[in-house]
């Protein structure tokens, strides 16, 4: 690992100095500011002190210029989608300078560093947790013959599909339950079909939702927040380009995610295909001057950093920069991927803001889609979007409760 020391005017000066010397996956490590020169520590000029680091040996000089591609203006209606098409297939040509191609472009992850005991630890833990899955398995399959919830029998066939996608033991029961209620009354038919109907009556209850379930049309900042490597930055850019296709809007980007040189990178990247402007912020105090200056667009979309959540200070440095003015709405995104267990503790923590929606990522690296239950039984979210892909801007859509439900529903090979 590669650590350097920077003593600089301002950020932006840092960031050049970074990608330069470290490449574009560095990590900026700590800020503070300092002062420089003087006497007697009298007198001093305001300098910002940044510590970077970089996992790789030797740091990769950032990219000298913007490929052609990039550089054009993109014009709108259905010339923008040919051009939007263009510009990614000239971008996935290999070139020594040139970024991935931004139909496969994924929102990098630095890997944590890890000490050899931790690792063990880490081993230690996942094979407790597969014992602890064990043990509920084997009370999941005995809990029929010794006292647990017995349903009638075209009920039954949904509680093995429900465990199957993972959808919680006590969630299960309880829409089984209801479920069993609705079949066994006088007005039931008593058939296969009634009873299909009945369990899907009890997820749609937990599923469905009113309002608008993608950006409201007087919606004036998105806010996405949410862990590392869950796709946000990606996801931005689907979402703006719909909003710039399909609903003719004026978008623009705030990025205040700074931490990862190569996410500013990527935010800007798609800012030049989508033509749209970017606004780079490194303080809350910073965000005044970002509106300013996209006070003519019709929706902002807020990327912000992905750091740990468990970090109290980033928790209270988002916090005040989602205090702003106007309508918002803050969408926690989440990837499918994810155990529900941790899915539920970042929740739980970014649930200190005021969460609107969450949007899932990654419905195509994963058949098992409980956790969306789960995750809507235990918090008042409300479903809005989901991502099944990395292509640019096509593989998001409006979530579709039936179809969800189908899904769950559905028999699978075993």
């Amino acid at each position: 690992m590669r650590v350097k020391r920077y003593v600089v005017d301002s950020m932006p000066d840092a960031l050049q100095k970074i990608r330069t010397d470290l490449g574009k996956d560095a990590v900026i490590l700590n800020t503070k500011e300092i002062r420089s020169g003087g006497f007697l520590g009298l007198f001093g000029k305001k300098k910002i002190e940044v510590i970077a680091a970089t996992d790789s040996g030797q740091a990769q000089p950032a990219p000298t210029a913007m490929p052609a591609a990039f550089k054009q203006p993109a014009p709108s209606g259905a010339s923008f989608v040919s051009h939007m098409q263009e510009a990614i297939a000239n971008a996935s040509k290999p070139a020594p300078s040139s970024p991935a191609s931004i139909a496969t472009m994924e929102e990098p992850v630095v890997p944590p560093l890890v000490q050899p005991q931790a690792r063990s630890r880490g081993k230690e833990d996942v094979l407790l947790d597969e014992i602890k899955q064990m043990k509920e398995m084997v009370a999941k399959l005995s809990a029929g013959t010794q006292g647990g919830p017995t349903y009638p029998e075209p009920i039954r066939k949904f509680e093995r599909m429900l465990l199957d996608h993972d959808v919680a033991p006590d969630v299960t029961e309880r829409l089984l339950s209801k479920a069993t209620e609705e079949f066994e009354s006088e007005l039931s038919p008593g058939t296969d079909e009634f009873a299909y109907l009945a369990v899907k009556k009890q997820l749609k209850e937990i599923l469905y939702t009113p309002n608008k379930k993608g950006i409201a049309s007087d919606t004036r900042i998105a806010h996405f927040v949410g862990p590392t490597g869950v796709g946000k930055t990606t996801t931005i850019a689907k979402l703006a380009a719909e909003q710039v296709l399909k609903y003719n809007r004026k978008v623009g980007f705030i990025t205040s995610d700074t931490y990862r040189i190569a996410a500013v990178e990527q935010l800007k990247t798609y800012a030049t295909i989508l033509n749209v402007p970017l606004e780079v912020v490194f303080s809350p105090q910073e965000l005044v001057r970002a509106f300013q200056q996209l006070q003519d667009c019709d929706v902002i979309f807020m990327d912000t950093a992905g750091r740990n959540f468990r970090n109290q200070m980033y928790v209270s440095e988002l916090n005040s920069l989602l205090h702003t003015k106007g309508k918002s709405e803050t969408f926690l995104v989440l990837s499918l991927t994810s155990k529900y267990k941790d899915m539920k503790a970042i929740t739980e923590n970014f649930a200190k803001f005021r969460l609107d929606k969450v949007l899932f990522t990654k419905m195509d690296e994963t058949h098992s889609y409980g956790s969306i239950i789960n995750l809507l039984f235990d918090f008042p979210l409300q479903l809005s979007y989901i991502t099944n892909g990395q292509n640019v801007p096509e593989d998001i859509i409006e979530t579709n409760e039936d179809k969800l439900i189908d899904l769950l529903l559905e028999e699978r090979d075993q």
